[in-house]
């Protein structure tokens, strides 16, 4: 499409030679708004005598001729659309795409064909110019222009030029507002309707539609390879890009919508504390792109532009999954766990009630030792995700080891292996108490013995992670001790209770927690039976549903579990996780390097 056609002036026939003079004035100014007076040209000219600018005139008109005898200018009657401009002489078009009549073949051989100044043409012009003047000022002058075209550099550059003016000179395609035409292959874009409109919802990150930067949230759909998709819904357009393939050619209309300024996020590492698969959620926006993960994953949130649905990585699948998936936000998540656990509510009104009628455990405790009276409530807070950080730990201060788990599962067994077979390396802490020293007990290394008020302030100070009353005496570990462990470069090996676990990772220590889980019903049977043990059935029922419920409401604490089928596979396990606190980093909690 020539420039003429947009911003020019274009003289009827029959006006003779000052419609001519006004053509070309047009087409020498060819970026010049339509509603411009002709004579600014003549303003911006240099002063030259008369007579010069008469000859100057009278070569662009040989020219002109000269390209008509050759054949270089299209007849105008050739095209409808050029003919309706020619009878219109002083109206500027711009953009004749707006008009109603379709392209013509004609037209577009004037836009294929559009001829590019050449060098030559222009260097034979100032010669004959510089022949035609007069006055020594305006020879130099020229000549000076001479010397500078005849450089190789500047010669290069105009290359340059004409091939980018080629390309960015082609026609636009027929559609309002000069929508853009993209190339690319569709991955990382999903839309929605509006009305009859079918609209660009959300760029993925990882995607092609990213990567291209020509796509935006807003854009508007005209057409994809030719056929229209303006009046489709969602999923007709879903149908019609399945039988495409290869490169696709969008006709957009961009988004009038102004956009902030585009902000480099910084990618949040977080853990899950549920499970989600995105194929059960119906208010996913994406089903396709929905990312499934399960309690205890650690996700790369790398955008939270929408705070209802993050986009993510899985850990360790960056590379095999370069589109990100689809999470839910954490206000939104919370949002609609705390409207499912209010209409359970709801459908249970007496569950408090039938409490009373439950069955009471007659059976004494012998012995009631390390049991917290404080933390015993479960908090009633919705856990989504965890903010984490990679964390190695240093060589002279190693994390202590915390085995969590019901009873009879073989946590205090492994804990005394590991203290028996590598007293070098690992060590226990020593408890507190208020009872008196025995004669065969030696202060600081069987027990720590405190009075009752120093144990209560230690208490009070929350500095013991676990106490207990046994028999009048109060016993506990405090936090002091399991420090004292670090500080000589052993390993602390703790058997806790899970409702410690809060005051433990609350504290500096930096825990790594493992779960012992049971196994099936009949292993677990036989592991209790190699040591003279023959529980009754309902009893190994309530260990494992004792360790269901452990699982489910301190599982997102658990940086390990190991199912203990087997003393020595457990054993070995255990050791292997150990290890390799030593030779990798570990996902820690961000609050804890803060």
């Amino acid at each position: 499409m020539t420039t003429s056609h947009l911003n020019g002036h274009i003289a009827g026939e029959g006006e003779g030679r000052e419609g001519d003079e006004e053509l070309r004035v047009g087409q020498q100014h060819r970026e010049m708004a339509v509603d411009c007076p002709g004579e600014l040209w003549s303003r911006t000219l240099p002063v030259r005598r008369s007579a010069q600018l008469e000859r100057i005139r009278q070569h662009q008109e040989d020219l002109r001729r000269r390209r008509e005898e050759e054949g270089r200018q299209l007849d105008l009657n050739a095209s409808l659309r050029l003919k309706k401009l020619s009878q219109n002489a002083h109206i500027g078009i711009d953009n004749p795409t707006f008009l109603q009549d379709t392209y013509t073949s004609q037209q577009q051989l004037l836009g294929s064909q559009q001829t590019l100044l050449e060098l030559e043409e222009v260097l034979l012009s100032l010669k004959q110019i510089c022949g035609c003047l007069s006055d020594q000022q305006s020879q130099n002058d020229v000549e000076l222009v001479l010397a500078l075209l005849n450089k190789s550099d500047f010669q290069s550059a105009f290359k340059i030029h004409n091939a980018v003016a080629n390309r960015m000179h082609r026609p636009s395609p027929p559609y309002p507002q000069t929508p853009r035409a993209l190339q690319l292959a569709l991955e990382g874009a999903t839309v929605r309707n509006e009305m009859e409109s079918v609209i660009i919802s959300r760029i993925v990150r990882g995607g092609a539609a990213e990567r291209s930067g020509l796509l935006a949230e807003g854009d508007e759909i005209l057409e994809i390879n030719g056929i229209e998709i303006k009046g489709k819904d969602v999923n007709q357009v879903f149908d019609i890009l399945a039988d495409m393939h290869g490169l696709l050619t969008f006709v957009l209309i961009p988004s009038t919508q102004s956009k902030p300024p585009p902000v480099k996020e910084n990618v949040v590492h977080v853990k899950a504390h549920f499970d989600y698969d995105p194929s059960d959620d119906p208010y996913v926006p994406c089903r396709e792109l929905g990312l499934s993960f399960q309690k205890g994953d650690i996700l790369h949130i790398i955008s939270q532009s929408d705070p209802n649905w993050w986009q993510a990585y899985r850990d360790g699948d960056e590379d095999n999954q370069p589109l990100a998936g689809l999470v839910p936000g954490r206000s939104f998540q919370q949002q609609r766990e705390a409207m499912k656990q209010t209409i359970e509510e709801d459908k249970e009104p007496e569950k408090s009630g039938k409490l009373w009628c439950a069955k009471k455990n007659k059976r004494k405790r012998k012995k009631l030792l390390y049991n917290t009276y404080k933390n015993d409530d479960i908090d009633d807070e919705i856990l989504t995700y965890e903010e984490m950080a990679l964390y190695h730990q240093p060589a002279t201060r190693k994390r202590p080891i915390a085995l969590i788990g019901p009873a009879s599962c073989g946590q205090a067994e492994l804990r005394k292996r590991l203290l028996n077979n590598q007293p070098e390396r690992f060590a226990g802490a020593v408890p507190h108490t208020t009872r008196s020293r025995r004669d065969v007990e030696l202060g600081g290394q069987d027990y720590h013995f405190v009075s009752r008020q120093m144990f209560e302030t230690e208490l009070a100070a929350g500095k013991l992670i676990e106490s207990g009353e046994f028999e009048k005496n109060l016993y506990g570990t405090s936090t002091d001790s399991v420090r004292q462990v670090i500080n000589t470069g052993k390993i602390c090996v703790l058997c806790l209770h899970t409702q410690t676990l809060k005051v433990l990772r609350s504290s500096d220590l930096k825990p790594y927690i493992i779960f012992i889980a049971p196994p099936s019903q009949e292993r677990l049977r036989a592991l209790l039976a190699k040591d003279n043990k023959n529980p009754k059935p309902e009893e190994l029922r309530d260990i494992i549903e004792r360790a269901r419920e452990m699982e489910q409401t301190w599982g997102h604490m658990f940086d390990a579990i190991i199912v203990n089928t087997d003393q020595d596979k457990a054993y070995t396990e255990l050791l292997k996780l150990i290890n390799k606190l030593d030779t990798e980093p570990q996902w820690v909690p961000c609050s804890w390097l803060r």
